[in-house]
């Protein structure tokens, strides 16, 4: 495993929820985590990211929808995502770049 393994991906309906989780193999309380996600065919875009101060972040596409949180106790940072859309379908990945970290992806399907 690297040093960031994303779970909860799946497929649901529109308008269905999922929660993404990001575990980290040391702590990254102190740095930024984000979320990114590639649809075939297209270029990775930023979703969210939360800051070392738990300041948050949202793409336009996504506000009001998705919530980013840390779990410091647990390594995890986690992405609630609701209201979900057919074209939020696409691979995610969690990232601390300035770690130079990066999660192998985690697959979301929604369907009409």
């Amino acid at each position: 495993q690297g040093p960031l393994v994303e779970s909860g991906g799946g497929s649901v309906q529109a308008g269905g929820s999922l929660r993404l989780s990001c575990l980290a193999s040391r702590s990254t309380r102190y740095v930024a985590v984000s979320w990114y996600r590639q649809a075939p065919g297209k270029q990775r875009e930023w979703v969210a990211s939360i800051a070392s101060d738990s300041t948050t972040n949202y793409a336009d596409s996504v506000k009001g929808r998705f919530i980013i949180s840390r779990d410091s106790a647990k390594n995890t940072v986690n992405l609630q995502m609701s209201s979900l859309k057919p074209e939020d379908t696409a691979a995610y990945y969690c990232a601390a770049a300035v770690l130079g970290y990066w999660g192998q992806g985690t697959q979301v399907t929604v369907s009409p």
